[in-house]
């Protein structure tokens, strides 16, 4: 008994441990838009600014971890031959509760992201969490991926909202599409560098996305070939150990024939 209760504290470690990297996994590791280019619509339309990749990213969140609760509830009592059309329904009914929400209480951003609001049920990124993860899953470790692959993508969204308004505009305002009860800039700069209008347009998407994905890409590979130059020093390391080893009972045994 002593023993179960001794076991028990690291069995629990173990699982908030497995819990937290199931979080954190969607922000870098397998950011949706940086990692597995899903949502790259959104990503291209609506990042124009700052607020409006933020507002896009909030209801990404609510509509994917909605799905993925529900989804993680009734999966054994969806027949598999209908299993698709009954997620889509699903996913839709939140993206309807989404749209009238922020149809009430944002609506410049409703405004603003327009068709795209609708368009979150074929968001690839949603469907395929249903899919791969929420449909084989507890509802615990459901709403942990939906969060996290969630943040991770409204985090993306940020920054490529963040950097084409800054080179579009020489500003980062806030308080104008998001119902905050301010308005105003966190950055203004009038250089001639900060107003290039191109970033405004799709161009500016496709060129700033680019430039990211190169930016993880090259990230991903360094880390890559350090744990692989770590791996062969640990090789390196354990064959000089095998080595001593050999050479130490040679030596013994020739000390025992003398």
């Amino acid at each position: 008994m002593a023993e179960k209760t001794k076991k028990n504290p690291m069995k629990k470690k173990k699982q908030q441990l497995g819990q937290l990297a199931n979080f954190t996994k969607g922000i870098i590791r397998e950011n949706p838009i940086f990692v597995f280019l899903l949502g790259m619509c959104p990503a291209l339309a609506v990042t124009a600014t700052l607020e409006t990749g933020v507002g896009m990213g909030i209801l990404v969140i609510f509509v994917l971890t909605a799905s993925n609760i529900v989804v993680s509830l009734i999966k054994n009592f969806i027949p598999d031959e209908i299993r698709i059309p009954s997620y889509i329904v699903i996913i839709a009914t939140f993206v309807t509760i989404v749209g009238m929400l922020t149809q009430a209480y944002a609506y410049a951003l409703y405004q603003s992201l327009g068709i795209f609001i609708p368009l979150i049920v074929v968001n690839c990124l949603i469907m395929g969490r249903a899919t791969a993860y929420a449909s084989k899953n507890d509802v615990k470790s459901s709403i942990i991926d939906g969060l996290g692959m969630g943040v991770g993508f409204l985090a993306a969204l940020a920054l490529i909202g963040i950097t084409r308004e800054l080179f579009a505009t020489g500003a980062i305002a806030y308080g104008v599409y998001l119902p905050l009860p301010f308005e105003g800039s966190i950055i203004n700069t009038s250089m001639y560098l900060f107003n290039m209008n191109v970033f405004v347009g799709p161009a500016g998407g496709f060129i700033v996305i680019g430039i990211w994905l190169a930016i993880f890409n090259a990230r991903g590979n360094y880390l890559k070939k350090k744990k692989e130059v770590e791996r062969q020093a640990w090789i390196e390391e354990k064959k000089k150990e095998a080595a001593e080893r050999k050479r130490k009972k040679a030596m013994e045994k020739a000390g025992e024939a003398a």
